[in-house]
């Protein structure tokens, strides 16, 4: 498989999610957390929000970190002004390509849509920026009018585009489809990027069928924070195509936890206990029988190895336990376990967990167990 590239967005789409606003210093320490996780390339935000917006992204490209900074930007010349101003090299400038988002958007059809987008381009690399042109509701544009936009682009030197599923509107086989369609026409140095949204919990799935049909970058954000139901989440992205895919990718994944805590402190959000990957309860295990599997051969219940994400496997105390599982819990208590007090330790947890609804903690089984066999004796 190619090597996957990551376009994280975190810090432009990310922060369009409802209710998140970043500080400046968190968009600073987002950004070094980014540069730590390897990430290749960073959408730092929208420099024609205004001076401050400007500023920020200035300080975040003064740090110096191996990383290539974009900014997102309209078809006008007032915002690739202003993203020369902000100090980035990159220049995404997005386009409405579907003809619903042309007309309601620019009052324009495809040619004069084309026009735009090329005078902006044109522009762009006149000030020395690399520039990626960003197709906005690919999904619901015509295919024959993309092709003909990268033909177009491509003369003028661009071979970078952005194919953005903006309402959701695909599943993995129709996207897969489509992007070999596309690409099916295009010369072997186009590079697309596809930028999924997750209206229907596709995002993962639509970005991996993508980048399996040729798509060379993957946009992503954190947790998959972002407009609506959000985007596609980096860690989910990266680990699915390493472990599911047997593709390559060089985001150091072991750094992605501390990430993505720091991304949810700075929107205001928490990682749900279950959320895949990095949820608390992502690789915990409270059945006897995956215990006792897991227990014997980690292989068993284990696709890949918690720890490539600095994670580990936890063993809950709970309703389904079984005798592995006690005898676990107390092992790692240092405590020595009869085992003829296991059925009667095993009963007491089973009514006591059901009744609370939670787990119990294994110093209290400890207790138990010591009370139990203080009673034998």
């Amino acid at each position: 498989m190619d090597l996957l590239r990551i376009c994280d967005t975190t810090l432009r789409d990310g922060e369009q999610a409802a209710g998140v606003a970043f500080t400046a210093e968190e968009k600073l320490e987002i950004a070094k957390s980014l540069a730590a996780c390897g990430v290749e390339q960073v959408e730092a935000g929208i420099p024609a929000m205004g001076e401050e917006e400007r500023e920020n992204i200035r300080r975040i490209v003064s740090l110096g970190l191996p990383i290539r900074w974009i900014a997102w930007n309209r078809a006008r010349r007032s915002d690739i002004d202003a993203s020369l101003s902000a100090g980035v090299d990159w220049a995404h400038i997005a386009l409405p390509v579907s003809s619903i988002q042309m007309k309601a958007k620019l009052g324009a059809g495809p040619s004069e849509v084309m026009e735009l987008g090329k005078a902006a381009a044109g522009y762009a690399l006149e000030k020395g920026l690399d520039v990626s042109i960003g197709f906005e509701d690919a999904s619901r544009a015509d295919l024959s009018f993309l092709h003909k936009l990268i033909d177009a682009f491509r003369r003028e030197g661009i071979c970078r585009f952005r194919y953005a599923d903006t309402l959701s509107v695909h599943h993995p086989g129709d996207l897969h489809a489509r992007i070999s369609e596309l690409l099916a026409g295009c010369p072997p140095d186009i590079e697309l990027e596809i930028h999924c949204h997750n209206d229907f919990g596709l995002a993962t799935a639509n970005t991996l069928a993508a980048i399996q049909a040729g798509a060379k970058w993957a946009s992503t954000t954190v947790l998959g924070i972002g407009e609506r139901a959000g985007n596609a989440p980096l860690e989910e992205v990266v680990m699915a195509w390493k472990h599911l895919y047997n593709g390559t990718c060089e985001v150091r994944t072991e750094r992605m936890k501390p990430l993505a805590e720091l991304v949810a402190r700075a929107a205001g959000r928490e990682i749900s206990e279950t959320r895949p990957l990095l949820g608390r309860l992502a690789f915990a295990h409270e059945s006897g029988v995956h215990v006792d599997g897991l227990l014997k051969d980690r292989r068993t219940y284990q696709t890949f190895d918690p720890a490539l994400l600095g994670m580990k496997h936890e063993i809950l105390l709970g309703k389904h336990s079984g005798r592995s599982s006690v005898r676990q819990a107390l092992l790692k208590e240092g405590f020595e376990v009869s085992e003829g007090i296991i059925p009667s330790l095993l009963k007491r947890l089973r009514q006591t967990a059901g009744e609370r609804k939670q787990p119990v903690a294994g110093s209290e089984l400890k207790q138990w167990a010591i009370e139990e066999q203080t009673q034998q004796r």
